[in-house]
């Protein structure tokens, strides 16, 4: 079973989000062989002020 895990940060639309796991899942079965029904994508949203690069919040960036 496959297990996928993607952080990102938040506010990408439901379609963007169907998308992407979509392309993923089909990666991951043309690479491993594995039926799509085994594959599990989790998605980790942040917010802005919770992630950080450098030492500053993506919520600071302009």
């Amino acid at each position: 079973m496959p297990l996928v895990h993607i952080d990102l940060i938040a506010g990408r639309s439901e379609d963007q989000l169907r998308g992407m796991v979509k392309d993923v899942t089909a990666a991951i079965v043309k690479n491993t062989g594995a039926p799509a029904e085994h594959v599990h994508v989790v998605l980790n949203e942040m917010e802005k002020e919770h992630y950080a690069v450098g030492g500053v919040l993506k919520s600071d960036e302009k």
